[in-house]
């Protein structure tokens, strides 16, 4: 009879440890799965502030377009303030986007001498900055290139190997930007590379409309130039300059003269890919897939994560002779022209998940 309860209490005993191990693991997994849950809700429905120094032309739409297309797949709202060209006015708008608590802070453009106390303030906030072609220094703060240098050389080297080795250009750049400075140092070693390549005009500047004033400028250039052979080529560094430029040129029947640009748009790519256009060739990062990367980088700071100091995003050299007579878009584009758009950098296993609960 003893021997019977002690068996009876044991299997007892057996079947209460079991019961208490299985209530164990179900609150194990419970707990994996909101703490998993948890992770995810913390990257819902972030505010992102995109604080812009200019928003001018179609890769300025098309590089917003790439940011809101980034958030709105993470469950997030974008307001974009933009300074239209005006730096004490981006300081003011950063320092909006800081009083209102945005959950995360985008910069496009700007110096570092207006922005950098405000980025440094956002940051003794807690609240994460990602900055695209902005020469600004502060800790934990990562900053985007688009490999500028990288750009002017594909298409100094292009106008150089077109031309010759020799001729006559018209350089279209302004100062006060960190992607033209560095498109100028390229310049300048280009210019020593091909002594017998000369510049005999320059100019350019950042207004309300850069095209429109460009061509304005370049129709004086081409007066003072009259004759065929004057001009061997134009080099803008900057696809409102190369649209300007081109539209004088055309207008005064001088498409001899070729132009080589830095940046693309949709816009861009149906003038370069018109047989009677000027502008033959182009180096650019996708302006969408610029958008898109620093969200990536935005989040990834808004989740914690160590990122790099600086980012450089590969640029593409693209040319007419790529491209299909009938007109496409930059969506298009890579199937022509390898390396183009669609770019990963940036994405995490999270932010691929967070993307596909949406």
């Amino acid at each position: 009879m003893k021997h019977r309860k002690s068996l009876i209490y044991t299997l007892l005993l057996t079947v209460l440890l079991g019961l208490l191990s299985a209530c164990s693991s179900s609150n194990t997994s419970t707990d994996t799965k909101i703490s998993g849950d948890q992770e995810q809700n913390s990257l819902h429905n972030k505010r992102i502030a995109l604080i812009m120094q200019i928003n001018l032309g179609t890769f300025s739409s098309q590089y917003i377009s790439g940011v809101k297309d980034q958030v709105e797949k993470l469950g997030g709202e974008v307001t974009v303030f933009t300074a239209d060209g005006d730096l004490a006015k981006m300081a003011s708008n950063l320092d909006a986007a800081i009083n209102q608590k945005f959950d995360g802070i985008l910069i496009d453009h700007g110096t570092k001498e207006a922005l950098e106390s405000g980025v440094k303030r956002a940051s003794e906030k807690g609240i994460p900055v990602v900055v695209f072609d902005a020469d600004i220094v502060v800790d934990g703060v990562t900053v985007l290139e688009q490999g500028d240098q990288k750009m002017a050389e594909m298409t100094l080297e292009k106008l150089a190997q077109d031309a010759g080795e020799t001729g006559n250009i018209v350089k279209i750049w302004v100062a006060g930007f960190a992607p033209m400075e560095r498109r100028q140092v390229a310049y300048k070693e280009f210019l020593e590379k091909y002594s017998n390549i000369n510049e005999i005009a320059a100019f350019g500047a950042a207004t309300a409309n850069t095209a429109l004033d460009t061509q304005a400028q370049m129709e004086a250039i081409l007066k003072q130039y009259p004759n065929k052979g004057d001009i061997t080529a134009v080099w803008a560094a900057w696809d409102e300059f190369a649209k300007g430029a081109v539209r004088a040129i055309q207008q005064a029947g001088r498409t001899e003269i070729k132009v080589y640009g830095i940046d693309l748009s949709d816009e861009d790519l149906q003038m370069i890919q018109d047989p009677n256009s000027p502008w033959v060739a182009s180096a650019a990062v996708d302006p969408t897939d610029i958008g898109r990367i620093q969200v990536r980088y935005l989040y990834q700071k808004i989740h914690g994560d160590d990122t790099p100091e600086k980012v450089i995003l590969e640029p593409v050299f693209v040319e007419r002779t790529q491209l299909p007579s009938e007109n496409i878009t930059t969506d298009q584009l890579h199937e022509h022209v390898e390396g183009w758009g669609n770019s990963l950098q940036g994405y995490t296993d999270y932010i691929k998940e967070l993307e596909s609960s949406k």
